[in-house]
């Protein structure tokens, strides 16, 4: 688990600083460009969260697909994740640069924000086509226990953005000052960094994901059904939570400036710290896909079981060090005192329920997407989050007009009842289904 999950972590941890870097850097130029950069930034999000379940939904099979090393189906499959990857992210971008403003307006009403969070937007979506790419092949290389390549070119990507982000933003180097607009130059030169740097080692060295178009040509309609039976769930419930988190991005945006500002920064922050339960949780689809897609099922529950054990303890020291090192972090931002005093207090009630959020990570992401159940953590996802968590928060910020730190606590609440169900369903092993068994039954597809 260790071996498997620390390079993971390191990868995710690499990325979230990436996003990190961003939030700090522009952070330092002031409120309203801080506001604006995290608006534009919920549309990648959108963008993210479907190509996140393409990849997430593939990535199910060939582990499960590696544990027979079935070599060939592994390429298809990745095939069948990069042409969907294409297709939404074509749709993205074309919708961006038509109507940025448009989309920047839906978050908030600042005329200043939604000139500045379109200008950005105009740019950083032409990225979006590298994300794509970037995320098929690493979830791909992680689920055949290649877990060093994506971690090394997140780090290049991290690099190349953090120089070019200080040379663009703030203008060195021979160089104007950019703002927001250099923030987003920056995102797309290291995004196609990351993307070379990420696929060119496989093809050079004629990997086993060095997918060829003859082999995404011969992908027969059985083989995709059987996939898009997985990946559909998959993409559902990160779209469920993508589309709730837009909602709350929302709600936030509309109570004002002050407090999207103030969650901006503390979902960054928080993101950061859930980096290790991600690392885990994408290690143990790896480890008990393998081992259903073997035949092994008791392995499985042992190390699934092994698992959520593992994710608790993590929860809980997780919780302890980021209530510690809020006010710490806190100081890195130069905002004004206001928008420091909610934001630690959101951090506060973060910490309180991080060892929910973990372990409930772990199963939906992990252990029940391991085992082929994607769709029932799709329907818990979805009903404690619209129908808990975003009826509460809407209800505390216009009919109450609450503060925006008692709108993070009700938000909060969805998460802790998650919890009850999630274990239920563990405990009663129905989460177990081995998806590739579709594939060797129909008529031995393609192998």
């Amino acid at each position: 688990l260790f071996l498997l999950s620390m390079p993971i972590v390191l990868q995710q941890l690499i990325a979230s600083s990436l996003n990190m870097l961003d939030t700090v850097m522009i952070g330092m130029v002031g409120e309203t460009e801080l506001a604006s950069v995290g608006i534009a930034n919920q549309y990648y999000f959108l963008f993210s969260i479907f190509i996140m379940g393409i990849s997430s939904g593939c990535s199910v099979f060939i582990s499960q697909l590696w544990g027979k090393k079935d070599k060939e189906n592994i390429r298809k499959v990745l095939g069948i994740g990069l042409i969907s990857g294409m297709i939404i992210t074509a749709l993205f971008t074309i919708i961006a640069l038509l109507i940025p403003k448009s989309i920047i307006g839906i978050f908030n009403k600042d005329i200043e924000v939604i000139r500045l969070g379109s200008e950005y937007l105009i740019i950083v979506c032409l990225s979006y086509v590298f994300t794509a790419i970037s995320f098929n092949f690493a979830a791909a290389s992680r689920s055949i226990e290649n877990t060093v390549l994506p971690m090394v070119a997140s780090l290049a990507g991290l690099i190349c953005n953090g120089i070019l982000n200080y040379v663009f933003i703030f203008g060195k180097l021979g160089f104007g000052a950019m703002g927001v607009k250099g923030a987003a130059i920056a995102t797309l030169i290291a995004r196609i960094v990351e993307s070379i740097i990420l696929v060119a080692p496989i093809y050079f060295a004629k990997g086993i994901l060095a997918v060829k178009f003859k082999e995404i040509f011969s992908i027969t309609k059985d083989l995709v059904k059987s996939v898009y039976t997985t990946i559909i769930p998959v993409m559902l419930n990160e779209a469920c939570w993508g589309f709730g988190n837009v909602t709350y991005a929302i709600i936030y945006g509309r109570i004002g400036t002050q407090a999207s500002a103030a969650i901006q920064i503390c979902t960054t922050v928080q993101n950061l710290f859930m980096i290790i339960t991600f690392g885990l949780a994408n290690a143990s689809v790896v480890i008990v896909g393998k081992e259903i897609g073997s035949g092994r099922e008791e392995r499985g529950k042992l190390y699934a079981r092994r698992l959520c054990t593992v994710s608790a303890l993590v929860g809980l020291a997780l919780s302890f060090i980021l209530a510690l090192s809020a006010p710490m972090v806190l100081s890195l931002f130069n905002v004004s005192q206001a928008v420091l005093n909610d934001a630690l207090l959101i951090l506060y009630i973060y910490a309180v329920v991080m060892t929910a959020k973990v372990y409930n990570v772990m199963l939906i992401v992990g252990v029940l997407r391991g085992g082929g159940d994607a769709k029932f953590g799709a329907m818990v996802q979805g009903i404690t989050l619209w129908f808990i968590g975003i009826p509460l928060a809407f209800v505390a910020a216009f009919i109450f007009k609450l503060p925006v730190y008692i709108v993070a606590l009700m938000t909060a609440i969805e998460e802790t009842l998650k919890v009850v169900v999630l274990v239920k369903r563990f405990i009663s092993n129905k989460w177990i289904n081995n998806v590739i068994k579709d594939i060797e039954n129909e008529s031995e597809i393609a192998i």
